[in-house]
């Protein structure tokens, strides 16, 4: 049976070989290591393989009679034995291939989970373009090493992004062609182009602290004119003017617009995938109404 161990060890010689011979004394086989080293100790991860009657307790008190510190056990599959550099260089693949998968990819990479939790798992963050934050979460706590990957995968996913970012409307002018006019009518704000509708955003007025949620559709015509980032803009802001802190933006998990067009909004999000679905909560009470 595979379980995923983290373990704080000493930083000094002999300790794995001493962790090594109480795993084969146990009967227990040592599948990977992965080193993440810090100042004063090391955090090591193994893949192990157990006899079938072996509980996570037992595999605590394993680690903890060879000097094993913060010990956390999870039980795994054959995944766990998959190549590492191998792992990252598919996620930055799948990146690159769908900007918009970052949160997700993130998890999976880091064996964590997207979803918010009221619980006291460890929390990481990744700032896209130095507004825009994923967070993932995991029991096992983060190491200095694995942050120092997500902040270059980040880097790495932001100048993606940017490549993808829509123009403004000034760029996305042609010759000849209409600038878009912008329509406010109560919760609802137009792009209409001679008089056609080339996209639109609404907002749901919502009680107390809940976030707004926001619909907003561009027609594909129309598409990387910057005609979302500016309704994204002015939506925010008629929220903020009828009293929202937050809104709430959700679309399919494989449009690869949202992420672009928030950064290019320049406004603070909050990005999670769960399921088909990626939401991105945006603050408002910092803007200019």
């Amino acid at each position: 049976m595979l379980w995923r161990v983290r373990a704080d060890l000493p930083d000094r010689p002999g300790t794995l070989a001493g962790l090594a011979a109480a795993c084969g004394d146990a009967g227990v086989d040592i599948k990977r290591v992965r080193i993440f080293p810090d100042t004063d100790h090391v955090t090591d991860e193994f893949v192990i393989d157990t006899p079938e009657d072996w509980e996570a307790d037992r595999i605590e008190e394993l680690f903890g009679s060879a000097g094993g510190d913060a010990v956390s056990v999870i039980r795994s599959g054959p995944a766990a034995l998959e190549d590492q550099p191998t792992r990252y260089v598919q996620a930055v693949r799948e990146v690159l291939a769908n900007p918009a998968s970052f949160p997700d990819v993130a998890a999976h990479l880091f064996d964590a989970d997207v979803a918010p939790s009221d619980g006291d798992e460890d929390v990481l963050e990744m700032v896209l373009g130095s507004t825009t934050t994923i967070q993932i979460r995991r029991d096992p706590a983060f190491t200095p090493v694995e942050r120092e990957r997500a902040a270059a995968l980040a880097e790495l996913v932001a100048e993606v992004l940017a490549a993808h970012r829509a123009p403004t409307p000034a760029q996305a002018g042609r010759p000849g062609e209409a600038e878009p006019e912008y329509v406010r009518a109560d919760s609802r704000i137009s792009a209409l182009v001679g008089g056609r509708v080339a996209g639109q955003a609404s907002i749901e007025v919502r009680e107390g602290e809940e976030p707004w949620p926001v619909d907003l559709w561009v027609d594909p015509s129309w598409h990387r004119r910057g005609i979302g980032t500016r309704l994204l803009a002015d939506v925010a802001r008629l929220a903020r003017s009828r009293g929202a802190e937050e809104i709430v933006l959700s679309a399919p998990s494989d449009t690869q617009a949202v992420l672009p067009m928030v950064l290019a909004a320049g406004m603070r999000g909050r990005i999670r995938m769960a399921g088909e679905t990626l939401t991105v909560r945006i603050a408002v009470t910092d803007l200019r109404v």
